[in-house]
């Protein structure tokens, strides 16, 4: 099932696949901070259970309440955490998607013009709506609810987790007159 969400980036690997903890097929990834009072909430909520239920018909909430138990549903009615149990920067209060992708995801600006990496944005703690395709696992490789990243599109400016946000071209100086000596 299709969703359209809006919440934080956070892990964002938009423009380069990366290996998630360095282990596993390198994909396009991100991290999504939901506020559980949002209309994403209710839509991904939503999303898990009917791909729950078309996978698995009438055993669909046996499994999907076991699944969520041993963390393997994409959507967690929860804060993200690390290892040691600490929720991370921005995730507080938080419920938290994951997605990825083989595939590029699109990545466009707020007039719908395509982003690279090169142009600072989207970056971690900015927020962002996002297009993810959630669907039922049940193959060698386990039981799970998924979710496939197929497009982000940068909304606002947030306060950049891990640091400050990239800085932009009206934060320099204009050195076209040749004034570029005084600054040295």
């Amino acid at each position: 099932m299709k969703v359209k969400i809006k919440g934080r980036l956070a892990f964002p690997a938009l423009f380069e696949p990366k290996a998630v903890g360095g282990e596993g097929e390198p994909r396009f990834s991100a991290a999504f901070a939901i506020d559980p009072s949002s209309e994403s909430a209710k839509a991904l909520a939503s999303a898990v259970s009917e791909a729950a239920k078309s996978k698995w018909g009438a055993k669909a909430d046996g499994i999907l309440a076991e699944l969520k138990k041993k963390g393997r549903v994409c959507y967690k009615e929860s804060a993200l955490t690390n290892s040691e149990g600490e929720v991370y920067d921005g995730f507080e209060d938080m419920h938290c998607l994951n997605a990825s992708s083989k595939s590029r995801p699109t990545v466009v600006d707020r007039d719908r013009t395509p982003l690279v990496a090169a142009d600072g944005k989207p970056y971690a703690g900015c927020y962002v709506a996002a297009i993810v395709e959630l669907w039922a696992q049940d193959n060698q490789y386990g039981r799970r609810i998924n979710a496939t990243l197929s497009g982000v599109q940068f909304e606002r400016d947030g306060d950049a987790f891990g640091g400050s946000a990239p800085a932009s071209a009206d934060d320099f100086d204009d050195l076209s007159s040749g004034a570029a000596d005084d600054l040295i």
